[in-house]
């Protein structure tokens, strides 16, 4: 039988587990973040025990679903049982955009979608996501996020409509599928093209493309049908596996180190419904946000590393890669600015989110944007 101490009536190894814990969240930081990541310690609170989470991701399939799963089958064993994910791909639940929906509602507990996807219910979550010539590197946005106020101003959003934003999750550029090839803005001009909607969609729809929305699990059956000939989506590793190379014969990028001019940093989340955020101690809570961190740092890069097992693959298929010029860049930089403004000027979560990231584009340490660039452009809330 274990000894107790009276004063706490408490077992010394739950005083050493609330001692370690504490010290975990206490030092943060990278040091905190490997520890949950790579560490099954316990985390032992009576309101936390036995939870379990469904939680709906947006991949369809291949090593972005792969790794979902993994990464939520490890949860129950890092937390002792006290927590656990329960893993479901795209519409194994609810379809793609009833996600929202399905968390709000209790169908769900979280969720990990494509940020984007809230554009039309949500115009600033635009700006929590890559968009057209906008930020261009996965640390830029993560100084957004982490240093720069971003994350916060998420979680009051969400909060907003009954659910807590955990964080942001990387996953790397988009690229563009197609029938025909695309060697310049000129030839999106008439083709009917597959994008996410919001200001993506927008900017190719200013360059006389023929936009439709589809989540990533339609877009194959909508290729092969002919219903689209130009189809956006996320890397090579996925895009592969969901077998776009057997329904188009081209790839399109932008130029060499510029993969994708309209979303360079893809961006997805957690998003968990208040009601399941806030059974969970302080410690659990502060547990799941590091955990999202460094699943999204291991996310993006085992992403890319089999990114560059699947390039070699659509060679062998007879995939033809084409790229973008600098002038296609100047190009689409025209359409996009005018719609940056249209978007933050749509409410004024919207506009503070844009000021924050137009101020570190123009700085100094990118210098993306100048003067003359947003000449004329104004922020009605600003």
């Amino acid at each position: 039988m274990k000894s107790t101490n009276p004063e706490t009536n408490t077992t010394p190894s739950a005083v050493s587990r609330r001692k370690f814990l504490k010290g975990a969240v206490v030092a943060g930081g990278a040091a905190g973040l490997v520890a949950s990541s790579n560490l099954g310690f316990n985390i032992r609170t009576a309101k936390a025990a036995g939870t379990t989470w469904r939680i709906q991701t947006s991949w369809p399939g291949g090593i972005g679903l792969q790794i979902f799963k993994d990464w939520c089958n490890s949860i129950a064993d890092k937390t002792d049982g006290e927590l656990s994910f329960k893993p479901f791909g795209a519409k194994d639940v609810v379809g793609d955009f009833q996600l929202f929906d399905a968390v709000r509602r209790g169908v769900l507990e979280a969720m990990n979608p494509f940020t984007l996807y809230w554009a039309g219910r949500m115009p600033a979550s635009v700006f929590l996501s890559s968009y057209p010539l906008g930020m261009r590197n996965p640390h830029e946005w993560d100084v957004f996020f982490y240093g720069l106020g971003g994350l916060e101003i998420a979680r009051g959003l969400f909060k907003k409509v009954g659910m807590h934003y955990v964080g942001p999750i990387h996953h790397g550029p988009n690229i563009i599928h197609s029938k025909v090839p695309i060697r310049s803005i000129e030839d999106f001009r008439g083709r009917k093209m597959r994008l996410p909607g919001g200001m993506v969609a927008e900017v190719f729809q200013a360059a006389g493309a023929k936009t439709t929305l589809l989540p990533g699990s339609e877009i194959f059956a909508a290729l092969d049908k002919g219903t689209i000939d130009v189809a956006d989506y996320v890397g090579p590793a996925v895009n592969y596996s969901l077998g776009f190379h057997q329904v188009t014969k081209y790839i399109s990028m932008g130029p060499p180190g510029f993969m994708s001019l309209y979303q360079p940093v893809d961006l997805m989340d957690l998003t968990v419904s208040n009601r399941a955020w806030n059974k969970l101690s302080k410690q659990m809570k502060r547990f799941v946000e590091m955990e999202v961190h460094v699943y999204s740092d291991m996310h993006h890069a085992l992403i890319q590393k089999a990114d560059q097992e699947a390039w070699p693959k659509f060679e062998a298929a007879g995939t033809i890669v084409t790229r973008l010029s600098q002038l296609d860049v100047e190009k689409f930089t025209k359409l996009a600015v005018p719609r940056w403004f249209a978007w933050a000027n749509k409410d004024k979560d919207a506009t503070r989110i844009f000021k924050i990231q137009l101020d570190y584009m123009m700085s100094g340490s990118l210098g993306y944007v100048t003067a003359e660039d947003i000449k004329g452009q104004h922020l009605r809330y600003g």
